[in-house]
């Protein structure tokens, strides 16, 4: 069977006009396509829909029946139609994207809120997770996109360099440290320090370059609200990322940029190979290519001279 909207249409414009000189004008048809449109349909169907005379036409009871079918498929034809057109023009849309939570945190509102403002019809899930359950979340279609600390250049899931984030000291503003013309790694060893958790991407690359230099860990914590806590309170100093740097605006903790070779965590963009991007999550991925964290060192560009914060955004805890 081989029916088309167009042979519905003209149904029901018959079926409501009860004559095939105004329905076919309304259907903008001449009498002879618009009849054929009709009879076509009855063959089909292998029913007759109308009882014609030569001075009117009405619907069957075969014919009645099928017009409450006929109407609810182009309604819903109709609507199918105008979603699509919604989702070509990005009024309409649905992504979800995993990122790193000191980029959720940071970075992440300020852009949201841009995009949620020029594209208010697109619902944003986001999931504020470590890297590798970013990854996963992808893998498994969960996320239209990632950025996460790792580079999964896979046979399923493609990668692009995103931005680069230097490392800071951070430590109590009376601590010896602060006073140091440089600061080397066994200067921060001689020192009691928190660690965030071995899962994070911040301690992975801060173990990468500092090998074999063991730092004095006197703490390991999951939460970067928790590393400033116990830095404001002189327990220990700490390293961590430009883009966590949020979190330590405070009165009497002061952070150094360190420049240990080797230790700049790159963050990328990860997406799936084999599958293009909705309407919706190619907008948002091309919003925030174009919006990468300021002061850190973008793919393909030059390295920004770094500010003392981060995006403004509001502060939460989080891990990196």
């Amino acid at each position: 069977m081989n029916v088309s909207t167009r042979q519905l249409r003209a149904f029901l414009a018959l079926a409501e006009q009860r004559n095939f000189t105004r329905a076919a004008a309304l259907c903008h048809l001449s009498q002879p396509a618009f009849s054929a449109l009709i009879r076509q349909l009855e063959e089909s169907l292998g029913l007759r829909l109308f009882d014609r005379s030569t001075r009117s036409v009405a619907l069957t009871a075969e014919g009645a029946e099928f017009a409450l079918s006929a109407q609810r498929v182009v309604e819903e034809f109709e609507r199918a139609v105008a979603g699509m057109h919604d989702h070509a023009a990005r009024r309409r849309g649905r992504v979800s994207v995993a990122l790193l939570p000191s980029l959720a945190a940071g970075w992440l509102p300020q852009v949201l809120a841009g995009f949620q403002a020029r594209h208010p019809g697109i619902e944003l899930r986001v999931a504020d997770v470590l890297s590798e359950p970013c990854i996963e979340r992808v893998r498994h279609g969960e996320a239209d996109f990632a950025l996460a600390a790792t580079r999964a250049e896979t046979p399923e899931l493609q990668a692009e360099p995103f931005c680069s984030d230097d490392f800071y000291l951070v430590c109590p503003a009376e601590h010896p440290l602060a006073t140091l013309r440089e600061v080397r790694p066994r200067d921060v060893a001689a020192w009691p320090f928190i660690h965030l958790s071995r899962t994070s991407s911040v301690r992975q690359y801060l173990d990468a370059a500092t090998q074999p230099q063991a730092m004095q860990s006197v703490m390991e914590v999951d939460q970067l609200a928790t590393v400033m806590g116990m830095v404001r309170a002189g327990i220990g100093i700490s390293v961590v990322p430009w883009l966590t740097l949020f979190h330590f605006q405070a009165p009497g903790v002061i952070t150094r940029r360190l420049a240990w070779p080797g230790l700049q965590r790159h963050i990328y963009l990860v997406r799936p190979r084999d599958r293009s991007l909705s309407v919706a999550a190619q907008a948002f991925y091309e919003w925030v290519m174009a919006r990468r964290p300021e002061g850190t060192q973008q793919a393909g560009g030059r390295r920004r001279t770094p500010a003392p914060r981060a995006v403004s955004a509001p502060r939460r805890a989080a891990r990196s």
